[in-house]
This record gives C-alpha cells, sequence and structure tokens, in this order.
C-alpha cells in the first residue's frame, strides 16, 4: 500500500468531500474551500444562519493512535485564525455575524467514513 504524499492528498481530499457534503446537508453555504493566502491555509470557509466557520478538516484510516482531531494543536489554531483573519479582510461575506473555528474529523475503515464534527473545536481568545 501507497502512504506517501500522493495517498495522503486523496484521502485529505475526500475527507474534505465528505465535509462539505455533511455541512451543506447542516444547512451551511461552502464560501471557499482550500483557501490559500501565502504559506497560511483553511480548508473549508462555510457560512450558515449563525455566521462563518473556519473548518479544519482531519482524515485519517482506522484510529490506530490518536483521534484525527488531536492534531489540531495550538500553533495549527494559530496559523487557521491568521488565515481566517486575512480571508475576512480580503473578502469579507456579507452578512457575517460571528465567526467559528470548528473541526471535523473524519477517519476511514475500510471504504466506511466516520465523521466526528466539532464545532466551536477553539476559540482564540490569544488574539
Amino acid at each position: 500500500m501507497d502512504c506517501g504524499k500522493d495517498y495522503r492528498q486523496t484521502i485529505g481530499r475526500k475527507g474534505e468531500d465528505i465535509a462539505c457534503r455533511f455541512l451543506e446537508g447542516k444547512g451551511h453555504r461552502i464560501l471557499e474551500r482550500n483557501f490559500r493566502s501565502g504559506h497560511l491555509e483553511i480548508d473549508i470557509i462555510s457560512q450558515d444562519s449563525l455566521g462563518i466557520h473556519f473548518v479544519e478538516v482531519k482524515t485519517r484510516r482506522m484510529n490506530v493512535q490518536a483521534p484525527p482531531q488531536d492534531n489540531v494543536d495550538l500553533g495549527k489554531q494559530k496559523r487557521i485564525v491568521s488565515a481566517a483573519k486575512k480571508y475576512l479582510s480580503e473578502c469579507r461575506p456579507a452578512g457575517y455575524e460571528e465567526c467559528f473555528f470548528d473541526v471535523a474529523a473524519i477517519t476511514f475503515e475500510g471504504d466506511t467514513a466516520r465523521i466526528e464534527w466539532i464545532p466551536q473545536a477553539y476559540i482564540p481568545l490569544y488574539l
């Protein structure tokens, strides 16, 4: 089995597709996927009736070591917040009220995917 970069990108893309469908099912409108500003990136930016959601998607095969969401550490959170600031300064969607920082943890077991949605996974108090 190939576990190189191409494999990780493929499974990551599948996880993002699943997360987008999940969010749309919850009434979100997808504004951006893979928003980039320099070295900063946000996997999914969506909007619902509550506000803008900056979503980090973590995808893994079989939950062998730690849950995927455990990889969204403080450093990753700070990078996402920096990217969110950049997005808001450049794109400022109409009608947004609040910003939320969410995590979608996707675990594949064979061909079956399980999603764990963690709304408001962290609140950036260090801004």
